[in-house]
């Protein structure tokens, strides 16, 4: 079975991939690198959340109540929507908190784009995480404690790609991971092979 990640850059052809590079500016290669970062991070970030039977449960609730998955319906028009962004910036200041700045140096060593791309990247993407976890969640029939073992698991998946730029999440220091994000560019490529 094809984990979150696999599906979501699937979802992401080369329309919505040359639609999110002109939004950021950057070129096509860099976007598809940060892309294929930001992706797990922010899945591993909600796994984080998910961890807790509290962040489960709101997590749970959130899902049922707004992300249903329509978001994946039409990518392209929902990645032209500035009102996605929106959402996903809500969604951010819930699963990354403090940590949003470091996680936006972080893609942006590890992908080539700067840090306000890396922001905007990760505002855009947001949403379309959730709606894919919460189509699992119905396909499924998952409930707080399913989804908490679904993104456990998907976590686990996304550290292996992405090693130490996941750790920014887990780590309360903020001393400098350019050294350790810029060993990844190999990694972030294959994602896409």
């Amino acid at each position: 079975m094809p984990t979150l990640v696999q599906v979501l850059l699937g979802t992401l052809g080369p329309t919505a991939l040359h639609q999110v590079s002109n939004r950021l500016k950057a070129d096509e290669g860099a976007t598809q690198r940060a892309i294929g970062a930001a992706i797990p991070l922010i899945i591993s970030a909600l796994g984080k959340n998910a961890a807790t039977p509290e962040g489960a449960q709101a997590l749970n609730r959130a899902l049922e109540t707004k992300h249903d998955g329509s978001v994946l319906h039409n990518v392209d028009d929902a990645l032209a929507n500035p009102a996605l962004a929106g959402d996903g910036a809500a969604i951010l200041k819930h699963v990354l908190g403090d940590k949003r700045q470091s996680v936006e140096k972080g893609l942006s060593a590890a992908s080539g784009i700067d840090a306000a791309s890396a922001a905007q990247l990760l505002d855009m993407l947001a949403p379309l995480v959730m709606g894919q976890v919460g189509l699992q969640k119905r396909a499924q029939g998952l409930d707080a404690d399913g989804i908490a073992g679904l993104l456990g698991s998907e976590r686990t998946e996304a550290k292996g790609l992405l090693g130490r730029l996941i750790d920014i999440i887990d780590t309360d220091d903020d001393g400098s991971i350019v050294d350790d994000v810029l060993n990844m560019g190999s990694k972030l490529g294959k994602l896409f092979r």
